[in-house]
Order: C-alpha cells, then structure tokens, then sequence
C-alpha cells in the first residue's frame, strides 16, 4: 500500500516571521492527518525549516539542485549542501524551470541523478502546456521527460523517488484536471514505469500538482493511481494546506 504524500511547494515566497507561524501549524497538526507531510521551501529558509520542523512528523526539502556537485558555479546549490540542512525531499524538473529557465530534459534527469546521489529523494514534475492537450500529445509529452530520465539513472532508481504529474495548463489558474483526466495520466505514467519494472511502478508515488485545492482535493485523491499533492498556492495558507493533506484519508 502507497502512504499519500503531500508537499506544499512555497516557490519565491515566504519571510521568517510568516515562515514560522505556518511552519508551527503544519507541524503541530501532522501527526492527525493521516498522510505524510513535507515541505518544499526557499533556499533560504532550510535552516529555518530544519530548526521548526527537526524531530517532526514533516519533512522538508528544496525546490531545486544543482546537476553538479560542489565547485565553481556560481548561484548552484549542490546536493550535498542540502544534505546538511536535512533536506529529505527536491523538486527537479519544475515546469517553471523548464519554461522560464529553460531546463530541459537532460537537465532535470541530471539533477534527478544529483539528488539520489546525495541520498535526497527527488520529485520529479513532468507535464504537458494547454497547446500540447489540445494537440492530443499529452501522452508523448509525459513518457518523453519520463523516459529521459529513466534512460539516464535506471528505473530502479524511482524506487526512491517521487513523480508530480503536473498539467502546466492548471497552475496558477485556477483550472484544474478533472479527477478523470489526472487519473489517466497517472495510469499512463505508472504503466510507463511498468514497462521496466512492475515492482517500481507498484510502489511509486505519484502526485497531481495542478491547482489543487480544499475543495476538490477528496475528489482527486480518491483515485486509484493518485497517491497525493504537490500544492503551490494553497500551501502558503495553513488552513487550506491542512485541509488538502486531510482529504487523503478519504
């Protein structure tokens, strides 16, 4: 059986004073919500995030690593910096660093290879823009940055991974998925998987990150190949975050 997992990804977004009453309040109702919790912060706010959260059930993370390791590249993170701060958790292959960064695939399963060198579980986002869905190319998008990364680390490195389907079309605008077409993805994503190894793909996680909300979040959860969320804005407000991490249990 597949714990939900659900991380709240801040992106540019936080202050100390802000960061520590909502840090305080996701930790303090985790242990209730019956799903396993993390939170993707800021490079700047890991040591903050260690320091409120160390010792808790949630976990933390970056939303970003270097593809290198430590040398002379200025503004990288690496990996093993992360290590340092007890970052369980980075975010590779984002579709705002794809799209305003231009990270392509290459690049995201180098950073996935990265972080599981380092020991960090990486999710990675894969996903297709409104062009591409209404092209009816969703599903050679999806298996494409897969299989990038896949064909660079091994499928069983995804054993300790976590995958985000997340349609660019649906974040930040207030659009979502129907629990229908997410569903198919995810189906689509795990049968991917499948392909090289069943047992991977029985155990992978993989998440819906397009606009989930209080409200519709019970209804994605509930399907059968949706194992959690990563949210963006809704993780910004308590409340709405612990209310999403709730609906797991449904």
């Amino acid at each position: 059986m597949r714990q939900k997992l659900v991380v709240g990804n801040w992106k540019m977004y936080g202050s100390l004073a802000a960061n520590l009453t909502l840090l305080t309040r996701i930790k303090e109702a985790a242990p209730a919500l019956g799903c396993e919790v993390a939170v993707c912060v800021p490079f700047p706010y890991l040591a903050q995030a260690r320091s409120v959260l160390g010792g808790s059930q949630v976990g933390w993370g970056s939303q970003n690593v270097s593809k290198q390791p430590q040398g002379a590249h200025t503004g990288e993170v690496a990996a093993d910096m992360l290590i340092e701060f007890g970052c369980r958790y980075a975010i590779v292959g984002h579709s705002e660093r794809r799209a305003l960064y231009g990270e392509t695939d290459e690049k995201a399963a180098r950073k996935f290879d990265a972080a599981c060198r380092a020991g960090i579980m990486p999710i990675l986002c894969i996903g297709e823009t409104l062009e591409e869905r209404e092209q009816g190319v969703t599903a050679a998008v999806v298996t494409r940055q897969l299989n990038a990364v896949i064909a660079h680390v091994g499928v069983a490195a995804f054993a300790r991974a976590v995958v985000a389907y997340e349609p660019v079309w649906a974040i930040g605008t207030g659009k979502t998925a129907t629990p229908q077409q997410a569903q198919e993805v995810h189906a689509l994503i795990r049968a991917c998987v499948a392909g090289a190894s069943t047992e991977v793909a029985a155990g992978l996680r993989i998440l819906y990150g397009g606009s989930v909300k209080p409200g519709n979040a019970r209804e994605l959860f509930a399907m059968s190949d949706i194992d959690g969320g990563l949210i963006g804005g809704a993780s910004l407000v308590a409340e709405d975050f612990l209310t999403i991490c709730a609906a797991t249990r449904s």
